[in-house]
């Protein structure tokens, strides 16, 4: 996060275009809840973003008090009740072309939180979790792809976050061509590296170690819920 906020250049736009389009959704959302349709609440969260990207709105960011999380939805509440009519004139008035986020729609943003009743706070943090968890997972996946290990993450990926049944390492050993023995290590050592991504990803943004211990704390208390 702190590459983001650094004076203009390739480097720092590239790390916040890069945080942006791993963390649309808990905005998206968090516009939904707020009462906006779906087409308002993706074209909200494209003018904000392409904001950010456009002027460098990370400039500003207090290093000393640098949590991503929140100074995303404090931007963005900020950005819904004082800046986005006129974004949204400037955009018809001036011909831009928004930001295309990928696949902003919920019917790909995978399952809602369902109760109504569930804050528009609550919802922002549950899919900032579900969005760290998600970069991890697709990290290990390009991870493990590269060195010629594809079969075994297809294999291993279901028991990242679920215990096994009985006769699920069979299984996985069958499709694998190993012992059954070797999958309980194979498995261990993958859920050390999703972890070691999960906490780089939280890393990300974050400016200081007690923060990243305090992110992953409320990230575990998060996912469950």
């Amino acid at each position: 996060m702190l590459l983001a906020g650094q004076q203009p250049s390739s480097e720092s736009a590239a790390a916040l275009e890069s945080l942006c389009r791993a963390y649309w959704q808990p905005i998206f959302f968090f516009a939904r809840r707020k009462g906006h349709s779906e087409e308002d609440a993706k074209d909200m969260t494209q003018q904000f973003f392409f904001k950010l990207l456009e002027c460098n709105g990370f400039a500003g960011l207090d290093p000393g008090k640098g949590k991503f999380r929140t100074f995303l939805l404090t931007a963005f509440a900020h950005f819904m009740s004082n800046e986005y009519d006129r974004a949204r004139a400037e955009k018809r008035g001036g011909g831009r072309i928004t930001i295309s986020l990928d696949e902003l729609s919920e019917e790909n943003a995978g399952p809602a939180v369902s109760s109504p009743e569930t804050s528009a706070a609550i919802l922002f943090d549950v899919r900032w979790a579900r969005a760290v968890v998600k970069q991890a997972l697709e990290r290990l996946k390009i991870e493990m792809a590269a060195t010629g290990k594809k079969p075994q993450f297809d294999a291993l990926k279901g028991f990242l976050t679920a215990q096994a049944d009985g006769g699920d390492y069979a299984q996985a050993a069958q499709k694998l061509g190993v012992a059954d023995a070797s999958v309980a290590v194979l498995v261990h050592r993958i859920r050390l590296r999703y972890r070691e991504l999960v906490r780089e990803e939280v890393a990300r943004t974050v400016t200081n170690p007690a923060e990243l211990a305090e992110e992953m704390r409320h990230l575990f208390a998060v996912l469950n819920q």
